[in-house]
């Protein structure tokens, strides 16, 4: 558990001096646990989420970094590698893929590369991926980019 808190402390330390190197990444730590994190991430852009703003949560477990932490959107959205629900995520690396080189940060990076990149053989959210299995590209498009404005996209004042 001391290298857990070390590992995650120096974490720490990397996002805030590297605050204005990754815009699109914004990793935040609760001041109480160093075990729970929040991200806000950037929808990449030329996809249906441009625009858009996802939060996600961070769950990570005591033996972290030799066990992966546990990811899920708190932010709506419709893909389908992501339980429409839950949050949950289906990525390799947050499975049998991990690595203790691998940080929060890269992490979120993952995520936003995902998000670009669906994978809809492994789908979470079935609608999702057989919009995109069936070749029906515009109707995943519409209902990724419908989803983003309703839960992603910031309020204008």
């Amino acid at each position: 558990m001391q290298a857990s808190r070390a590992r995650l402390f120096k974490e720490y330390k990397e996002v805030q001096r590297e605050k204005s190197a990754d815009p699109d990444i914004q990793l935040v730590c609760d001041e109480s646990n160093i075990f729970k994190w929040t991200a806000l991430i950037k929808g990449p852009s030329e996809t249906p989420y441009e625009g858009g703003v996802f939060q996600l949560a961070f769950a990570i477990p005591e033996q972290y970094p030799l066990l992966p932490p546990q990811v899920r959107f708190l932010t709506k959205i419709f893909h389908p590698n992501v339980h429409f629900k839950t949050g949950e995520i289906c990525l390799d690396i947050l499975k049998n893929a991990w690595s203790p080189a691998w940080t929060l940060q890269s992490v979120c990076r993952a995520i936003i590369a995902l998000m670009a990149h669906p994978e809809p053989d492994s789908p979470l959210n079935c609608d999702s991926g057989n919009l995109l299995r069936s070749g029906d590209l515009r109707g995943y498009r519409s209902m990724a980019r419908m989803y983003t404005r309703l839960a992603a996209t910031p309020k204008k004042r």
